[in-house]
């Protein structure tokens, strides 16, 4: 269920890592443009806000990647596409690996947090916002998108990567299958409360998401009773 290459094509490529962008990227980008363009007063702005979004992100999944090679894997691509970013890691299967790789991404937010942070005191210490309005808004904005993509990346629903973070936790103590049975139960049952939450906010475009949690932790579900039957074979 995860995003694949089709419909995107190569950006560029990094440290040996193939950046690919899905071309309903840049639908999104020209209907964020619209919706929050009257926040500046130079419309320039709204366009570096969503490349700020985008580089964050990238940041995020250059994070995955780059720790996933430290354990031994294998990364070499990354895709962003509406729904965020995928960086495509195969770390060794060892729960130590699997929890580096995945934890990597939202610590790079982490280290943004307090960049951020400064920039915006700074404005404030400043008077940037009598001054200049755009550029106060524009740090306003850095700091939330980072903090939102952080929480949100971290809340329990598999695939996301607290979700992942449970999985490996869980690995240490009962192993790889039943890990993943229990992350995507989890997943489950709190991306059916992000539906609820989507309806009753009339967001279609977060309820659209949190299918495609429910769909992924589904997969992630009878994945984990394969896991458990070849590990019982092993046995």
């Amino acid at each position: 269920m995860l995003p694949t290459r089709q419909g995107s094509f190569r950006l560029f490529r990094f440290l040996s890592i193939d950046v690919h962008v899905h071309w309903s990227w840049f639908v999104i980008a020209a209907y964020q443009f619209l919706q929050r363009q009257h926040l500046y007063h130079d419309p320039l702005w709204s366009v570096a806000e969503y490349m700020a979004l985008f580089g964050i992100v990238l940041m995020h999944e250059f994070g995955h990647a780059l720790a996933c090679r430290q354990t031994g894997g294998f990364a070499n691509q990354i895709v962003l596409w509406p729904f965020g970013g995928v960086a495509y890691v195969s770390p060794p299967e060892r729960p130590g690996a699997q929890l580096w790789s995945i934890a990597a991404g939202p610590l790079v937010n982490v280290v943004l947090m307090p960049v951020f942070v400064a920039l915006y005191w700074w404005a404030l210490q400043n008077g940037v916002a009598e001054a200049r309005p755009d550029l106060h808004r524009f740090l306003e904005a850095l700091l939330w998108i980072n903090g939102i993509l952080l929480v949100f990346n971290l809340l329990p629903v598999y695939p996301l990567d607290g979700g992942q973070i449970l999985r490996s936790l869980l690995w240490f103590a009962c192993g790889r299958g039943r890990s993943l049975q229990i992350a995507a139960i989890v997943g489950l049952v709190g991306g059916a409360g992000l539906t609820a939450y989507a309806l009753f906010a009339g967001s279609i475009w977060m309820a659209l998401l949190t299918l495609f949690l429910l769909a992924n932790c589904w997969q992630g579900l009878k994945r984990s009773r394969q896991l458990i039957e070849i590990d019982r074979l092993r046995v």
